[in-house]
This record gives structure tokens, sequence and C-alpha cells, in this order.
């Protein structure tokens, strides 16, 4: 008898797409739903396009295009946003770098003048390099060197899984690296990067399709034209023997291990890549999943499990190379080498016993729930349509996620289980000295 899937709409949100003379791609998604909005620009720049000698580049530049632009003064960006009653981020990625703002309906054009004015160019100066430089360093300090399991497993797992340095180092970047950047740097990397041809801009919730247009053409249209710059090829091959590795953490009290295995390209086979995202839930997603029940409910060799895609969490904004994570917490003296055993062998049941009655439909349903969560309010939905675009030419796949992941058949995940074997793992663990054996 098949496993039962669920069955899941699509969601319709309306999308309006166009292309500025000067490269700068646009989606627009109205929702009058309530007098709010989201504005996201997208940057396809992240910590993958780090020259080397330059670790933790990106991340440094999306706190310099905060510092001012080219007709605003420093903290300018700050109260013109909190001053209509918004609330603004940044955020660095692997592929990509964001920025973003929610604000009342009628604060649009506020939000076009302050992001089209740094798209034009940020105010790159010693000082204000020198400072950023500081508040990252800071930023390490509090969360990677003096926090436990800091910088686990997204900065200590991808070295042992890939070779290359774009895929392999440290995002966060080394003292040294940040502390020889220079304007110049700067300079070169925002010339490089940040081209109108190489955004993705996106506004959803309360807008007049029309005068949204008329807007972006207004602010954005004069911002001069730059094609995007090739975007190099990251690929490198998988594993095919095991990797293992582990570390000291003075400030962990427990110890812990993640393994990654690497997964098919999301965007160049994402019918292949799906398979995958719907069993890291299966896996790990409630106290029902397969290791939670198995590893911290019945047999206690863990404290905690979790799984996904990336490194960073969000199956649906990355690129080839990635992969999908396992990571767990161990009691004191916790056996390592048990928990693995014990995660091949829910591999392999599950590979070939398949799963149980309702099993992929619970969790079909716990995924496109969370999916239409995230995306209700009108900035998660402008981010993740920015990023589709951006990544992929499609915003509008982003109402169709929930329903393809209902798609997903038994047989699918009972495949993708079956990839996941020892010799294509890498694995990181931390070695307590905080006080936990």
């Amino acid at each position: 008898m098949p496993t039962r899937r669920a069955r899941i709409p699509a969601t319709r949100y309306p999308v309006e797409r166009f292309t500025l003379d000067n490269g700068l791609r646009v989606v627009l998604t109205p929702d009058r739903s309530a007098p709010v909005i989201g504005v996201a620009v997208v940057y396809d720049v992240g910590i993958r396009s780090e020259p080397e000698g330059r670790t933790g580049f990106a991340h440094l530049f999306e706190h310099l295009m905060f510092q001012g632009s080219e007709n605003l003064e420093k903290l300018a960006h700050f109260r013109y946003v909190q001053g209509a009653g918004g609330t603004f981020n940044g955020s660095t990625h692997l592929d990509y770098t964001d920025y973003f703002e929610t604000l009342p309906s009628n604060a649009l054009e506020r939000a076009l003048f302050l992001e089209a004015d740094r798209m034009r160019g940020p105010r790159l100066t010693e000082e204000n390099l020198r400072n950023q430089v500081d508040v990252v360093k800071e930023e390490i300090r509090v969360n990677v060197l003096n926090r436990p399991y800091g910088g686990f497993p997204w900065l200590t797992l991808p070295p042992v899984l890939f070779d290359t340095f774009p895929n392999a180092h440290d995002g966060y970047g080394s003292f040294d690296d940040l502390e020889s950047a220079t304007v110049a740097d700067a300079a070169d990397f925002f010339r490089h990067y940040y081209a109108s041809g190489n955004a993705v801009l996106a506004v959803s919730g309360d807008i007049d399709t029309a005068e949204a247009v008329t807007l972006i053409e207004r602010h954005f249209g004069d911002v001069p034209a730059r094609p995007a710059p090739d975007r190099p090829d990251f690929a490198e091959p998988d594993l095919t023997v095991e990797r293992r590795t582990a570390y000291p953490d003075k400030l962990a009290p427990l110890p812990a291990v993640a393994s990654a295995w690497r997964v098919p390209d999301p965007i160049g086979d994402f019918a292949a890549y799906l398979p995958y995202v719907v069993l890291a839930e299966v896996l790990t997603d409630g106290d029902a999943s397969r290791l939670v029940e198995r590893l911290v409910r019945r047999e206690r060799t863990v404290t905690s499990v979790g799984g996904y895609l990336g490194f960073m969490g969000d199956p649906f904004d990355v690129r080839d190379p990635t992969a999908l994570l396992l990571q767990a917490h161990l009691p004191p003296g916790g056996d390592v080498d048990k928990v693995l055993r014990t995660v091949d062998e829910e591999l392999d049941r599950l590979a070939h016993d398949g799963l149980g009655d309702g099993e992929l439909a619970r969790t079909q349903a716990r995924m496109a729930t969370h999916l239409l969560r995230d995306t209700d309010a009108v900035l998660g939905r402008a981010l993740r349509m920015a990023v589709l675009e951006q990544q992929r030419g499609e915003p509008g796949l982003l109402g169709e996620l929930p329903s393809l992941i209902g798609e997903v058949t038994e047989e699918q995940v009972r495949a993708a289980a079956a990839t996941l074997r020892p010799e294509r793992r890498a694995s990181v663990e931390v070695l307590p000295e905080g006080g936990g054996r």
C-alpha cells in the first residue's frame, strides 16, 4: 500500500516583473489586506564571492552599506526608516546579500529613495571602514569566539566537506584579513558586485502597481548601468571517502557532532533536490520524526537533533554545491560513533522499509504550514521572491513550493535516503572542555 501524500494546493500570489534599462530586475507583489509594505534589495554577491585574503569581506561590506550613501550622512538611513515607523536590516548569505525594510505603505517612496541612493554609492571612508571592522570583530567575539559551539557547524563543517576556498573558508573572516582591508578594496568590491545589473528589487504589500512602477523608475532609473559580473563555477567533486575531524571547545559543556552529505543542484536539478528537503524533515522535524523518536526519546543518546538543507538552514536560497546537514548534542560522555551508526541504521531502514502510514503526509503538511507562515508577512514574501528571481528568474515559484513539497513521493524519499552513505559523509565533532565530561 503506497504511503499517503499530503494534498496541498498552490498559493497564487500576484506577481509583476520588469527590468529597468540599467539592468535592475524588479518584482512587485501587491497585497492590499493591510497598510504595510516590505521592500527588499538582493545583490548577487555572498560569502562564496570573497577573494582569498579577504575572508569576511562580504559581511563587512554589508555593514558599510549602512554607513551613509551618496546623498545621506551616516545614520540617516536609520533615522528615516525608524522615523516613518519602520524597521530595517541586512544579512549576508553564501550566495547573496540582502537589504530590507518594513514600513507603512505611505512610506514607499522613502524606502525606494534610500535603497537607490546607496545603490549609487555607499560612503566609503577610512573612518567608516575602521569603525565597521571593529564592529565585525566584536560580532565574531560575541557569536563565535566567546560562545559555546560558536560557528558550529556553519563555519566548522564546510572545510571538512569542501576543498576549494570559496566553499570551505570562514565566512565571518579572520581578524588579520579584516584589519588589512582598505577603502580601495571596498570600492573595488562595490564596483564589481553592487551593480544595478547584479541586483533585484522586490516590493510586497499595500501598493498600487502603476504608482509603484512610476516611483521605482523615478528613483532607480538613473542609477548608472553596470552589468552583472560573470559568476564563477563553484562546483567541486563529491566525497568518495568519509571525512571526520574534531576540535576542542573551551566553552562547550557537552559533546556535539554534525554531518553533511552533498545533494543535487538546487537550481539545475530542482526535482531531484526536493526529496532531500523532505527527507531532512522526515528525519528530524517534531517528536514523531525518525531520529528524534529514536535518539532523543527512546535511546537518549543525544539531547537534541536537527536536520536541514544548506549551511544557513534555508533550502530555497542556496546554490550548488550544498548539502543536507544533521547535527546533534550529546549528554556527558556521549558516544559520537554510536550516534553516527544509529543514523546510518535509520537511513538504511528508511531506504529499505519505507515510511510508515501517514508519516510522509504529516511531514509535508508541517512543511507547507511553515512555508506559508514565513511568507504571510509582506517582508518575508518580498525577500523570498527577490531571491527566487535572482537565482531562478521565477519569483512565482514561491506560491508553488507547498504543493511541490506535497508532490514528493515515498519512492523519491527512499531513494534520497539510500544515497546518504558513510563514504559520502563529512563530520565534525565538538570536544567539550566546559565541564561536560
